[in-house]
């Protein structure tokens, strides 16, 4: 039950619902064995009208002993056809009394259910808010959009869905078994004498099933992972004519997620009929023997109270039956729990520090102190010593898998350095809170990342309290405002999914353009002019250019025309910093860098 521990602990938040759960199930079985113990005094005081049975004689049966006697007293001061029209009418006010008790329970229940799947996709969501950007290079987008999506839909189907009758139909089960070994502990222990042997073989198809389940999860993240990378690279995929390997492909796993599900289906459709069949099977055996012991008077039970024992036991073959069901739901559940599990409880290696410092401004210096960086024990930067004053312009430079990206991400703490220290204004940028360091900062890297949003919300992400007037002039500081307001909708225009509407230029200014509404003192440049036609980059260069002016800024770039001015240029090779110094320094130096601009013909 361990697997399960997270929605136990959800369900802290909803003690009052479930009180009254508890109490709307009770008086459910309650009235439904009442409306069930009719049947034996209903057929003894109106079908044998010479006798009515003394009540103080044994068996007493507790609540069957009082409807005996409360319906004995009807018959005795009623016509007995009054009395047959009044029995009617209790059993169908106890029926609609269950009934009643029924729909209250459903109504305690339901937003319980739905707000531990609630729970489970929020925090979900807000895990993946909080782990590190290295921890998104070794899952695949769609493994972890199938968790969000298929596996708490999972979870909801097999393990919360089933959470109602985990309660109810055990409850119900005890309270019918209390009342039967009450009426004759012989039948009844045999009964139970049967249960481990239902448990058993239930147990065993539900392990099966299980395994099989985390197949159909695993199938289930590779399909959404290829579909996400079709819709992303359908230009890229027709222009290499690969349509036909893709095909086969998706072909190839959806095949084998279909096989996973039909697997997963065989066993789980099998759990209801199996347990259905040694429940009938139970009672056939039951009612053989107790009749044979009701005609050969080997029994305390005349022939309607041992009717009346089948119909309480009959009432516990449907909830025995919807247990196994549960049972095999839940393990195929705890697959799904099991792949969701591994992103809550996965590491966040970059500690928030919600009380530390707060950077309120930036001073004087960032300075990388002796820093080394380490991903699965592979060095990706060692012994970086950098110092970047307030107002400078330092571009990193290398060829690719140099750790210019790394070195840059570690200034936000997209990463924490595995040695060393980053210090802004000479503290630790440990020791401050990771949201105001953050807030000290703005980045435009070379994929602008935008949302299915207007362009007024885009330029404004975490500036809630932006005037449209703030937003048109960090806009135009941008170049951006001439091309929005060509739009048939200016700043309301939706810009589709990651800006699907707009061209590579007009997106990249979007950014700047949110980059200069924050209006932060550090700026980080991720190659955001690599990827851009001359025209627009010149556009976009124009807007950097704007936005760097008074600015501390890092910036990465291949094109090494766009860094010719920059204070200092720091070259990178194999995670050391190999070179340093201005353009012109570094080429009169001869050595890499005057190769990499040899190689771009920058003169």
């Amino acid at each position: 039950m361990k697997r399960y521990s997270r929605v136990f602990g959800y369900l802290g938040k909803y003690k009052t619902s479930i009180a009254w759960y508890f109490v709307a199930i009770f008086l459910s079985i309650l009235f439904s064995i009442v409306s069930i113990g009719m049947l034996a005094p209903f057929m003894n005081l109106i079908f044998k009208q010479d006798a009515i049975p003394d009540v103080a004689k044994k068996p007493d049966v507790g609540v069957m002993h009082w409807i005996k006697e409360q319906l004995g007293g009807l018959i005795n001061t009623n016509d007995p056809v009054h009395a047959l029209g009044m029995i009617c009418i209790l059993i169908i006010i106890s029926i609609a009394l269950k009934n009643l008790f029924l729909y209250l329970s459903y109504r305690a229940m339901g937003p319980i259910k739905n707000g531990i799947v609630t729970r489970f996709r929020i925090d979900l969501y807000n895990k993946i808010l909080q782990l590190p950007i290295g921890y998104f290079t070794e899952q695949r987008k769609g493994d972890l959009m199938s968790r969000i999506t298929n596996d708490v839909g999972e979870v909801e189907g097999s393990v919360v869905g089933t959470l109602e009758g985990w309660v109810r139909d055990p409850l119900t089960i005890l309270i019918n078994l209390t009342v039967l070994f009450y009426i004759s502990p012989l039948l009844t222990g045999l009964i139970l004498l049967c249960i481990p042997v239902m448990g058993l073989v239930i147990g065993r198809l539900s392990r099966s099933l299980r395994r099989q389940s985390g197949r159909i999860a695993i199938k289930a993240g590779e399909t959404i992972s290829i579909i996400e990378e079709t819709l992303g690279g359908l230009r890229v995929i027709k222009a290499f004519n690969v349509e036909a390997m893709l095909r086969n492909k998706f072909h190839g796993v959806s095949t084998d997620w279909e096989d996973a599900r039909n697997q997963v289906g065989y066993r789980k459709d099998l759990a209801s009929p199996m347990s259905e069949m040694m429940g009938v099977a139970i009672f056939s055996g039951i009612l053989w023997f107790g009749g044979k012991l009701v005609l050969s008077k080997g029994i305390a039970l005349d022939g309607a109270m041992f009717l009346a024992y089948m119909g309480l036991f009959y009432n516990i073959i449907d909830p025995a039956k919807s247990i196994s069901t549960a049972f095999s739901n839940m393990q195929k559940g705890s697959a799904a729990i099991e792949r969701i599990e591994e992103v809550l409880k996965a590491p966040v290696t970059v500690d928030d520090n919600v009380n530390g410092k707060k950077a309120e401004t930036f001073n004087s210096t960032i300075e990388f102190k002796n820093v080394g960086f380490k991903y699965e024990d592979v060095d990706i930067l060692k012994n970086i010593n950098l110092k970047i004053e307030k107002g400078k312009t330092v571009a990193l430079v290398g060829s690719s898998g140099a750790g210019k990206s790394t070195l840059a991400d570690l200034v936000p703490r997209f990463h924490d350095v595995s040695s060393g220290e980053l210090l802004i204004d000479g503290v630790n940028i440990k020791e401050y809170s990771l949201h105001s360091v953050r807030n000290l900062m703005s980045i435009v890297t070379q994929e602008p990342i935008l949302f299915n949003d207007t362009i007024a919300s885009n330029i404004a992400l975490g500036m809630s309290n932006a005037t449209q007037a703030e937003i048109e002039a960090a806009a135009k500081i941008a170049n951006a405002h001439e091309f929005i307001v060509q739009k048939e909708e200016s700043y309301n225009t939706n810009i589709g999914d990651r800006g699907s509407k707009l061209s590579g230029g007009e997106r990249q200014r979007m950014t700047i353009a949110r980059a200069v509404l924050k209006n932060p003192p550090i700026l980080i440049l991720d190659e955001a002019t690599s990827s851009l036609d001359t025209e627009s980059e010149r556009l976009v260069q124009d807007a950097i250019d704007n936005l760097m002016s008074n600015r501390t800024s890092i910036v990465i770039a291949h094109r090494l025309s766009t860094i010719r001015h920059a204070d200092e240029i720091i070259v990178l090779q194999k995670g050391e910093i190999v070179e340093r110094g201005t353009h012109n320094s570094l080429i009169a130096q001869n050595g890499f860098y005057k190769r990499l601009v040899d190689m771009q013909e920058v003169k």
